[in-house]
């Protein structure tokens, strides 16, 4: 008997589980593939196995009383399908003939790749069997999103990952030539100025030469000096030294100005597409890493174009009008100054490697530090609420002693290679020393032409260290550059249409009425399937409550409906146009949107309640926050409409900051109105002054209301109840109540609760009440007592 799977090795399997199967199993039964059960009937955690064979299905659970593994088994043939699906985090597999369902498996999603894989293996066996094959080969598991093949001993597709950590190119910085085509005069000029300012710097070695032949070497052998000619050399010495302090002062102030912009155009470019990503991509990202990207990465970048590249540039140009100089001078003389130069290369392409690396992990674990100061600093009052300052604290010290250990060793790379190459140009400069002698010994050449040499050669040997520390420098520029254009080269998932329908111009579209149309919608994250073939049709100027427990869908609809993510299948269309043909933010601008848990920007309250329009006047905003019943606190402040509210309105309470929310929403004036538990954060008396002024508002407007207290939703014109994604009821209110199905059992329960708890209404929160009023049959996931 053999194990085909790849997974058998998994840290969740149940070895003795899989050694009693060995047992079990004939030497000519082979194991194709398994999975590894971590779920009982129940939902609570326990393990299990679900194997699958040329041969049989095979299941091992353990009995819920005496605790032993008991085994059970189904014959592969015509009519035993198996079936798949998931839920808020579980997902289920049901084995079924063509009469009724034989088994059902519990799991988490953390093996949901090997559901799928043992689904696929299970339908070809079959398919098989049917043709009269005794065994398929094991094929490799594909992804569930892409449908390629998944690397062998791995359930993570490199196609689907969301960022591989490639080491960086030092070529990723020539893509930021697009940034600067728009200073090109200006690096035109700083390139003359460099190349005008490289060649006066070289003025003086050579008028060495005439100095010592012609003046001092005469001198000692009796002759007189001639004072004119000292004067004119000189003279020669002191012009070109001002000429190369001049040039290079407008050279570095030109390309420095240049740089700055060069990085300011790339911080604003990159924050621009950041923003157009969809919430998607923001939901697999830390804070602090895309701060860390926008902010120091970039400031890196700018550094090394307004300085180490400029420095690079003249190292080059100084190293190349060097060579011509020396081999006009001497040809051998100059060869021999270029020994050390293979070994340096050599270095320098060694080096360049592990430095790559090296400074893209950096990059990351400086992330590490940044998301600890991004979790902690905005969260400080829950930090201090729950004394926990030390144990975030002692996270900084972990993520910091980490940054801590891999600079260190980078740097035992890279403290090891600046000393090497200046070693070798000292004894570059040493042969240099000992040529020349032999050459003035045999009258080849004269001490003057050496002693230019040597000043030429310093130079050139300056430049060739200088330029091995630009390695280092060059490096992290690339690791940031990378960085950059990692988020640059991210596509959206919410694309701009390539010509979008324009609201109320060329479409015919008047602004928009409001009437939605969901067909046949479908919605994944992941792997995980949140909406499934829902149907829905809302007319303009019609208030509509969502209801169901958490994970039903509710937030999901609406944020389809909003467009911050795009439908997998199905289609939403507004006034009878698909959504998607509309151009982004002209589609959202005729939507308010009031968040479960709002958020105010640092600012004044004024400037809060106008962000969706800055230009409305402040009677435009003291009628949203009456209209939100937020005028009388805002009023109470020490400024009123003036005053602060601190980052993300800490200054307020959390009923206040949603009555500003709510009043943020009103000003815009929109044509579909989303309450996504507006009410979920003030008390009973507030909610009820707030819904006063709803009654009022949603006249003429589509609203698409989420709410757990079902009370809120009394006036809505229907009621649309879902559960694991789809619409399971659609109705008013009484109508709901009348047919004492999903809405009755649901309200009933908060009533009874209501009623326990003394109070009038129903209570507060849906999912409580869930485990009584289930919409459909529910079993709370609960830790194993085990």
């Amino acid at each position: 008997m053999q194990f085909h799977d790849s997974i058998d090795a998994g840290k969740s399997d149940p070895e003795p589980a899989r050694n009693e199967l060995r047992e079990r199993l004939p030497p000519d039964e082979n194991v194709l593939s398994t999975l590894s059960v971590d779920l009982d009937q129940r939902l609570c955690f326990a393990k299990g196995l679900v194997a699958l064979t040329n041969r049989r299905l095979w299941a091992c659970e353990a009995d819920p009383a005496s605790g032993e593994r008991q085994w059970r088994s189904w014959t592969l043939g015509a009519g035993l399908t198996l079936r798949h699906f998931d839920h808020a985090g579980v997902g289920t597999i049901e084995l079924h003939d063509a009469r009724t369902r034989l088994a059902r498996w519990r799991f988490t999603l953390a093996v949901n790749v090997q559901a799928l894989r043992l689904i696929r293996q299970f339908d070809l066996q079959s398919a098989a069997l049917l043709r009269g094959d005794p065994q398929i080969e094991d094929e490799p598991a594909l992804c569930p999103q892409c449908k390629l093949p998944l690397p062998p001993d791995s359930d993570e597709c490199p196609v689907c990952a969301r960022e591989l950590h490639t080491p960086p190119s030092s070529w990723v910085l020539l893509r930021l030539g697009r940034f600067a085509r728009p200073y090109r005069k200006q690096l035109i000029a700083g390139f003359t100025l460099m190349l005008v300012a490289t060649a006066a710097t070289l003025i003086p070695p050579y008028l060495t030469i005439p100095l010592m032949d012609d003046i001092l070497i005469p001198f000692q052998d009796g002759k007189e000096i001639q004072p004119w000619l000292v004067t004119a050399y000189l003279g020669g010495l002191l012009g070109s030294a001002l000429l190369g302090w001049g040039l290079n002062w407008a050279r570095t102030y030109i390309l420095s100005l240049v740089s700055e912009r060069i990085g300011a155009d790339l911080r604003t470019a990159t924050f621009d597409h950041l923003l157009s990503l969809s919430l998607d991509y923001f939901g697999g990202k830390r804070t602090g890493d895309l701060m860390a990207r926008i902010g120091s990465e970039t400031d890196r970048i700018c550094v090394f174009l307004s300085l180490h590249a400029l420095d690079f540039a003249t190292d080059v140009l100084m190293i190349v009008m060097t060579s011509i100089i020396l081999f006009s001078i001497d040809p051998w003389l100059a060869l021999v100054t270029l020994v050390p130069l293979p070994f340096i290369a050599w270095m320098i392409h060694t080096v360049r490697d592990r430095l790559r690396t090296g400074f893209e992990k950096i990059d990351r674990v400086w992330s590490e530090v940044t998301n600890v100061l991004a979790d902690t600093i905005p969260g400080i009052r829950v930090v201090k609420a729950f004394a926990q300052e030390k144990r975030e604290a002692q996270r900084f010290r972990v993520a910091n002693q980490h940054n801590l250990e891999v600079n260190d060793r980078l740097n035992k790379t890279w403290s090891l290679f600046s000393p090497t190459v200046s070693l070798l140009t000292e004894i570059g400069l040493l042969v240099v020393w000992a040529f020349g002698i032999w050459l003035v010994s045999r009258h080849q050449i004269t001490v003057g032409v050496l002693t230019a040499f040597i000043a030429y050669i310093g130079r050139f040997y300056t430049r060739l260290d200088s330029m091995s520390r630009i390695v280092s420098v060059t490096q992290k520029a690339a690791a940031g550059a990378k960085r950059i254009f990692d988020i640059l080269d991210h596509v959206s998932n919410v694309p701009e249409p390539a010509q979008p329908v324009k609201i109320g111009s060329g479409s015919g579209l008047q602004g928009l009425r409001g009437r939605i149309d969901i067909s046949g919608i479908g919605f994944r994250y992941g792997n995980r399937s949140v909406i499934r073939g829902l149907d829905l049709s809302i007319a303009p100027g019609e208030m509509i409550g969502l209801v169901g427990h958490s994970g039903s869908g509710k937030s999901t609809l609406v944020n389809l409906i909003c467009r911050f993510y795009d439908v997998t299948d199905g289609s939403i269309l507004v006034d009878g146009t698909d959504i998607r043909r509309f151009g982004v933010a002209d589609y959202r601008r005729h939507i308010g949107l009031v968040l479960q848990e709002p958020f105010l920007f640092f600012g004044t309250v004024a400037e809060n309640i106008a962000y969706g329009r800055p230009d409305a006047t402040r009677a435009e905003i003291v009628a949203a926050a009456r209209a939100a019943h937020a005028h009388e606190f805002i009023l109470r402040l020490a400024q009123g409409y003036d005053s602060l509210v601190g980052e993300r309105g800490q200054g307020l309470s959390g009923g206040e900051r949603q009555r500003i929310s709510i009043a943020r929403a009103l000003l815009i004036d929109p044509r579909i109105l989303i309450l996504d538990e507006a009410t979920s954060s003030v008390d009973t008396e507030t909610e009820k002054e707030i819904q006063k002024a709803l009654d009022n508002l949603v006249q003429g407007r589509t609203t698409i209301a989420i709410a757990h207290r079902l009370s809120t939703l009394r006036k809505a014109d229907r009621l649309v109840v879902m559960d694991r994604g789809q619409v399971v009821e659609v109705g008013p209110h009484d109508e709901l109540m009348d047919r004492r199905g999903a809405y009755w059992r649901l309200y009933e329960a908060q009533l009874r609760r209501a009623d326990m708890e003394g109070g009038d209404e129903p209570a507060d929160d849906v999912d409580d009440t869930m485990g009584a009023a289930s919409l459909t049959p529910v079993v709370h996931l609960a830790q194993s007592t085990e």
